[in-house]
């Protein structure tokens, strides 16, 4: 049931970052030729109005086409409700509205979430693992997704951000040094130890941390309380997403063992749907935030890239050569679909399931 809450949510954030593609164009009246849930072969395929909808057989992404892309299309190159041939501002708007989009819906159900159900109650004692990376120190340590850290080195973690700042900044300042840990897991308390590795001179410990929120809630006192939830909810997400990125080009060869694929990203979904609502409400609103900033990083294929080729051809005053341009696609296809699958090969050896296999 948990997994498929989270396979439904990452769908249906898929679709919301294409139909803002979709109604960004259609509503300024540019002709679309296609709707796509997934790559590859179509599964299910039906043309209404001019457009072609479908499903198809790889579920990492989707996408809208339009009859500039189709060399077959019997529509006038000069047709000027072609997309290539709408003034540039239209056109950044058609490829930014999939990233407005998905920010918008992580906004929104942050939004219903304090206000149809309530606002997190006050987080109970301590710092809740959500997800831990394979032969890492919180992994070889005996961590795992669920357990709740009480105390590190004797001292109560407290409640909240707070506690998670704690327990950080005692992590960073004991690279390759043991400290002592209370964990609480299945409703027993154990002791245990664990030694931080060591990067750019701090510990780290290779493990998801979020308050210990038990998913109860309470009603919220007013429409400015609801507000205030919101925004900072959001941007809290927002900033952190940044920043994980950011940290990936800056320091690639620690950041990069933290990239999930599509099968981490839907067992992440499970473990926090399995917290309730507010759990499946924290998911959708994380990975709406991911795909709205990882779609604005200028690389090919991706919303950003098509957004910056628009704006260096507003620079040169004339469009960049079809081959250059169809080029970057199909390179940028292929590196995307090929990190994809080592991605899902990687997260797949470490589920659960095959680690005992292999034991």
């Amino acid at each position: 049931m948990h997994l498929f809450a989270s396979i439904s949510v990452l769908a249906l954030l898929i679709f919301f970052h294409e139909a803002g593609h979709f109604f960004a164009a259609t509503l300024q009246g540019i002709r679309v030729s296609g709707f796509s849930i997934g790559f590859g072969p179509a599964l299910i395929k039906k043309e209404l109005n001019g457009v072609t909808y479908s499903i198809r057989l790889l579920p990492l992404g989707g996408f809208v086409s339009f009859p500039d892309d189709d060399q077959d299309s019997n529509i006038a190159s000069d047709d000027p409700d072609l997309l290539s041939n709408r003034p540039i501002p239209q056109r950044l708007l058609v490829i930014s509205a999939g990233v407005i989009a998905n920010l918008l819906i992580a906004w929104l159900v942050l939004w219903a979430q304090a206000t149809f159900i309530g606002l997190p109650s006050q987080p109970n004692p301590g710092v809740l693992i959500i997800d831990v990376q394979q032969e890492q120190a919180a992994a070889l340590s005996g961590l795992n997704p669920g357990d709740q850290i009480l105390s590190v080195q004797g001292i109560q973690l407290g409640t909240g951000q707070e506690a998670v700042e704690t327990l950080v900044r005692q992590v960073q300042q004991s690279p390759e040094k043991t400290i002592s840990i209370e964990k609480k897991s299945n409703g027993s308390k154990e002791l245990i130890s664990l030694i931080p590795s060591e990067y750019l001179g701090k510990g780290k410990i290779g493990a998801q941390l979020q308050p210990n929120i038990d998913g109860s809630t309470r009603a919220a006192e007013s429409f400015n309380e609801i507000f205030d939830f919101t925004n900072s909810k959001f941007s809290n997400l927002l900033g952190q997403t940044i920043q994980g990125y950011k940290s990936l080009f800056t320091n690639f060869s620690s950041t990069s063992k933290q990239l999930s694929g599509p099968v981490k990203i839907v067992e992440l979904g499970a473990q926090l749907s399995g917290q309730g609502v507010s759990g499946i409400i924290l998911f959708a609103a994380l990975i709406s935030v991911n795909l709205a900033v990882l779609n604005s990083l200028p690389f090919p294929l991706l919303d950003g890239g098509q957004f910056a080729i628009i704006i260096i051809e507003g620079l040169r005053g004339k469009p960049i050569p079809a081959k250059i341009q169809l080029w970057v696609m199909q390179s940028g296809f292929f590196l995307l679909v090929g990190l994809s699958i080592l991605l899902i090969i990687r997260d797949t050896s470490q589920l659960e399931i095959f680690q005992q296999l292999s034991k």
